[in-house]
């Protein structure tokens, strides 16, 4: 995914982004303080790994809000791999890896940029970024400097004084750089620092403590990292080393019923470092291949604190491990062999996981893949873990089984690329069947209460779960004038056996998983009107699901399989060319074009925060300015 994808749909971050993907949906999880999920053919965010420049420094902490801060004014692209087919990265990319590349300097260049959405009840979102492309003459050097900042009101859907989405005020700046120490070597640096504040409940205007319900975080990020890279000049050997850190602290109120005891505070720690060699052999047993063999440690430390509810979790995580890989690369097809062998300090034994992924194009239009993986989750804290839902006019605290096992899991896909040209237009179709089975599967469930009142859930293991369906991605471009891209998934999430997540007898065990709709899907349209004109149209369509609901609001803990919804919206773009150099573009659209938003929402301070769904965001109107040089 490209900067060409953020323009087209007005994306300010990348949770309006990934929804833009074949089998990736980004969900609202949270009414008061918006967390966000990410999840790839059908299995939950704590699955998904989220690497930044191909490191994974981005912690349980840091995904719990971590893809709406991450602007895309300091996107290049974004990779991503559904399943876990590369031995490459870490074998707990269960559900698959996105993998964020941030820009870095190509030419010299400057822009600015604003773009400003307002709701039909006048709430305003307001993002300004700048981005700045600097290179010496020689090419030896260069910077590339990024920022924006961030301001967005709440959101009261129903008018209960209440919200549904927090407000956020957003600081972000980097660079990254490079120095190229002769015409075979380069060192790499990086570095970010993000500043997010929000608040969600009732009474912002007022400290957290006097509202009946409140979820106020303030987040202070610094990320960066260093990297090495050499080869030889005919790039048969390149080396690779590096090393990245990223610290995350947050002081947070997750509290109700003006509740002074319910200020926390979190302090995150991540550091990653490794190498990576790679060689090239002109012919291993049938042909050409690339052999990468390298290591990489991993260390997390995490202390998560609210006293007042008695919580003061620490947790130190450290994982080695090592991978090898071999791929043989022939016209027709082409074979990738690899594993990964990892030791987490939660785990009594190493885990080993081979990776194979097989290619054969048949002719230059056909190209049809299978692949194997397998992986595994530590008994640790998740990013749901570090959040707490209010519920009934308490909240929500999950605690970790002292006996959870670790979860393991097999993947395996089959994938058909198609090619055809029809005339001038070029069309491409990709039908992907995936299946993943997983053992000991984590779960939650209602564990009484605490002795102030507080819903404990308890994260244990179940006997296992099933995750299984189809993707479709179709492009048609006619050069100049127009390009279409859709995606559909087809699929189905099970546990293996029916599962009971409430002790209200009255709520039978459930197969199926909860917020796992059977059928979602994307459309982008782009059209090229004139040289300097054009209009996108953009959709995403969410088919019905099944959700929890618990009581607070409500008498009794229930379930609602939800309604479909289409998510529309359309923009329009014109460039002025000035002098060659100078360019400015003005755009404007609206987004959920037909306000599809929950209808449902509980009201007043006994909501479930947790029981929303559908579109994150109500209809709203856009316009945007960038200037370029």
């Amino acid at each position: 995914m490209t900067a060409e994808i953020f323009e087209r749909t007005s994306s300010n971050n990348l949770t309006e982004t990934l929804n833009f993907q074949p089998g990736l949906r980004v969900e609202n999880s949270c009414s008061n303080c918006g967390s966000t999920e990410l999840r790839i053919n059908g299995l939950g965010g704590q699955y998904s790994q989220i690497l930044i420049d191909s490191r994974p420094v981005f912690s349980s902490l840091a995904a719990v809000y971590g893809l709406e801060q991450l602007p895309v004014s300091m996107v290049d692209r974004i990779e991503v791999i559904r399943g876990g087919g590369s031995a490459l990265f870490g074998a707990n990319a269960i559900g698959g890896v996105v993998n964020v590349i941030t820009k870095e300097p190509l030419r010299n260049s400057i822009s600015v940029s604003n773009n400003t959405s307002v709701s039909d009840k006048n709430t305003w979102d307001v993002n300004t970024s700048f981005n700045g492309s600097f290179v010496s003459d020689d090419y030896k050097s260069g910077m590339y400097l990024f920022g924006m900042v961030r301001n967005r009101d709440s959101y009261d859907r129903n008018g209960d004084g209440y919200s549904e989405l927090p407000q956020i005020d957003l600081e972000t700046i980097g660079f990254r750089g490079y120095y190229k120490l002769s015409n075979y070597s380069k060192l790499s640096l990086e570095y970010h620092h993000i500043h997010e504040f929000r608040r969600g409940g009732d009474k912002l205007d007022r400290p957290p403590h006097e509202a009946d319900i409140a979820e106020q975080l303030d987040h202070k990020i610094d990320g960066g990292g260093a990297q090495f890279d050499w080869n030889t000049p005919d790039y048969r050997h390149r080396l690779g080393l590096y090393t990245s850190a990223q610290k995350v602290r947050r002081d947070s109120y997750f509290g109700t019923q003006q509740n002074p005891d319910a200020y926390g505070n979190t302090k995150d720690m991540t550091f990653v470092g490794g190498g990576q060699y790679t060689t090239l052999f002109d012919h291993v047993i049938i042909s050409p291949s690339e052999f990468t063999v390298g290591m990489e440690f991993t260390h997390n430390n995490l202390n998560d604190k609210i006293l007042g509810y008695g919580r003061d979790f620490f947790q130190n995580t450290n994982i080695i491990g090592g991978y090898v890989q071999n791929e043989w690369n022939g016209e027709k097809y082409s074979l990738l062999l690899g594993a990964r062998l990892d030791k987490h300090n939660l785990m009594n034994n190493a885990v080993f996981n081979p990776r194979a992924n097989v290619r054969y194009s048949p002719i230059e239009a056909v190209g049809l893949r299978v692949s194997y993986s397998s992986g595994y989750r530590a008994p640790q804290a998740y990013d749901e873990d570090l959040h707490m839902d209010a519920v009934g006019g308490e909240v929500t605290i999950i605690e970790i089984d002292p006996d959870l096992k670790p979860e393991y899991s097999h993947s395996l896909s089959a994938s058909a690329d198609l090619y055809k040209n029809l005339g001038k237009w070029q069309t491409n179709l990709l039908v992907e069947g995936f299946y993943t089975i997983l053992n000991d599967v984590f779960t939650l469930v209602q564990n009484g209460e605490d002795s102030q009142g507080n819903l404990l859930l308890l994260r244990r293991n179940d006997t296992g779960a099933r995750f299984g369906g189809i993707n479709f991605e179709f492009r048609a471009t006619l050069p100049g004038v127009v390009d279409i891209q859709a995606g559909y998934t087809f699929q189905k999430s099970k546990y293996k056996y029916p599962f009971r997540w409430s002790d209200d007898e009255n709520l039978p065990a459930q197969k199926k998983m909860f917020r796992s709709p059977d059928n979602y899907g994307y459309l982008t349209a782009n059209f090229n009107i004139t040289k300097n004109f054009d209009a996108s149209l953009f959709c995403n369509y969410t088919g019905s699901m099944l959700v929890q609901h618990n009581a607070g609001y409500i008498d009794e803990n229930t379930e609602k399989l939800t309604r479909d919804y289409l998510d529309l919206g359309i923009r329009f773009a014109y460039t002025f060319r000035l002098s060659g150099l100078f360019d400015i573009e003005l755009n404007a659209g609206i987004k959920n074009l037909f306000d599809t938003f929950q209808k449902d929402i509980d009201r007043g301070p006994l909501k479930d925060s947790g029981y929303i769904y559908g579109p994150s965001m109500p209809r709203l109107y856009f316009f945007g300015i960038k200037l370029s040089l």
